[in-house]
């Protein structure tokens, strides 16, 4: 079900306003470039067809955001783009899940010769074939509007009209699930400085952490990144659960379940066995915490100092 009518959006939006952004590019053949994205992931629409994009980062503008993502997921710079078309995308209920600023632009490269970095492939796609193909319910309607619409119909004050996709009934929201180590030795706790390249908290300190794979469990997660991140071998009996952290970011359209597990012994020393994702393992003094440090993993290290067990990041009442 779609509805397109105003939406109050300023002309920059950031994310608070805004968490995602996705570029509609279209060729002079009238055919629209599809990203193919990865299944069986915690992503957006696993394993459909859709628009390149993600979301914003804290103080970004919307178009920062589409050029960066551009370029990350395929070395694309598209100049010209304006914005085309919101859509928000509502539960079975009504409720607002999801807003996405989509901008429009022109790009005629064959699909071969983008690198992708992020997904399946991409492809040079009309609007009659997307009918028999597994596609995101928030491009078909971009798509449809398109159609309809080729440029945009902005309201007074500039802002671009919003098409609204509501979930079915039976749609559920996944929560992705984090497994982080919580190593101390005498005082301190191990942290490793994130490569400055890395999509996720560049050049800051992060405890020993990855996302569970399919068919994995919490705990065998922490063992499994333990040994491929530092080559330490711990048992998961060793393993307990110090804290959870239950999280929302705006940039991001499933929440986050953040477990801290503390190990009783392990053998072994931290060494850099992925530096392409890590430069540095060291051991900080709790009382001594560096300034760059992954916000969350600073707020629970402090909710365990002080016996806590959960806590709430980004939700609203």
């Amino acid at each position: 079900m779609t509805d397109t009518s105003p939406a109050g959006l300023p002309s920059s939006p950031r994310t608070v306003d805004t968490p995602g952004t996705a570029a509609l590019l279209v060729d002079d053949r009238g055919r629209y470039l599809l990203h193919l994205r990865d299944a069986n992931k915690p992503i957006w629409s696993p394993g459909t067809w859709g628009l390149l994009g993600g979301g914003l980062e804290p103080g970004e503008t919307g178009a920062e955001c589409i050029a960066r993502e551009l370029r990350e997921e395929t070395g694309l710079t598209v100049p010209g783009l304006v914005p085309f078309l919101t859509v928000e995308t509502l539960d079975a209920s009504g409720t607002l899940k999801d807003r996405v600023l989509v901008y429009r632009g022109t790009l005629n490269r064959p699909a071969h010769e983008i690198p992708l970095h992020e997904g399946i492939q991409l492809r040079w796609t009309r609007p009659d074939e997307t009918e028999f193909m597994t596609m995101d319910p928030g491009t078909v309607a971009v798509i449809r509007e398109h159609q309809r619409h080729p440029h945009p119909l902005p309201d007074s004050g500039g802002t671009p009209a919003t098409v609204r996709v509501r979930q079915d009934a039976g749609h559920r929201e996944g929560s992705i699930v984090g497994a982080h180590l919580v190593l101390v030795r005498d005082g301190a706790v191990l942290l490793g400085q994130r490569h400055p390249e890395s999509p996720f908290a560049p050049s800051t300190w992060h405890v020993p952490a990855g996302h569970r794979e399919p068919g994995e469990s919490t705990l065998a997660c922490a063992v499994r990144e333990a040994s491929e991140e530092t080559g330490i071998t711990i048992e998961a009996r060793d393993l307990s659960l110090v804290h959870t952290l239950d999280q929302r970011n705006p940039w991001s359209p499933f929440p986050r379940v953040q477990l801290f597990f503390a190990a009783s012994r392990w053998s072994g020393e931290p060494q850099v066995l992925e530096p392409d994702r890590c430069t540095e393992w060291r051991w900080w003094p709790l009382d001594a915490l560096p300034g760059r440090l992954v916000e969350y993993t600073r707020i629970a290290l402090a909710a365990i100092a002080d016996g806590k067990s959960y806590t709430e990041l980004g939700w609203t009442a």
